[in-house]
């Protein structure tokens, strides 16, 4: 399958495009792409309050995240909650997790300007609900479940700490956006 094809699998909650990602150690970069296009396309509609450095930060956020998530997704998964024919890999379940962020793309069309913040309010509820399905589907065929039940709970517990260590940095940015803002205005 071409990128192309597995993000639109991917869209679709296509569970044969996540086995065939999973059987292909080159999709890792394809993995790392389009979480870096859904940072990416998510920073841009924060250009207007924190620029480069914004994108930049959503962008290292979403690629620490995301590798929470799936470390949580294949401890869980393979050590805590495994079918017997679970025998998922490390980079298996990061790179079908890292599909799962397909949906943030549509962040893009937050960048209007006027528009953005409305729109926002439409595309990020979507996108939240869109990327979980996807990424119960995902769970599903990476660890070889027979049971969606079991996959829901393996992506709740990784969507826990997926939100922990996101909340962290976004904390982690605001203090230092607070200390930068309390420096430059003492240096003046």
């Amino acid at each position: 399958m071409t990128f192309g094809e597995r993000i639109i699998g991917a869209a679709k909650l296509d569970p044969n495009t996540f086995e065939d990602i999973e059987r292909d150690p080159t999709a890792m970069g394809q993995a790392i792409g389009v979480i870096g296009l859904a940072a990416l396309a998510s920073g841009l509609a924060n250009i207007w309050y924190g620029g480069i450095t914004g994108i930049l930060f959503g962008f290292i956020t979403s690629m620490v995240a995301y590798c929470v998530w799936a470390v949580a997704v294949w401890l869980i998964g393979t050590k805590l909650m495994p079918d017997p024919a679970t025998k998922a890999d490390f980079p298996e379940t990061f790179r079908v997790i890292g599909f799962a962020a397909v949906p943030w793309m549509l962040a893009i069309i937050t960048i209007i300007p006027l528009l953005g913040w409305l729109l926002m309010l439409i595309v990020y509820p979507v996108a939240w609900l869109w990327s979980m399905a996807i990424m119960v589907v995902a769970v599903k065929a990476v660890l070889d479940y027979t049971d969606i039940t079991k996959a829901i709970i393996v992506v709740v517990i990784g969507f826990v700490a997926f939100m922990l260590v996101w909340g962290m940095f976004v904390m982690f940015g605001i203090g230092a956006a607070i200390m930068g803002g309390a420096l430059g205005s003492s240096v003046s």
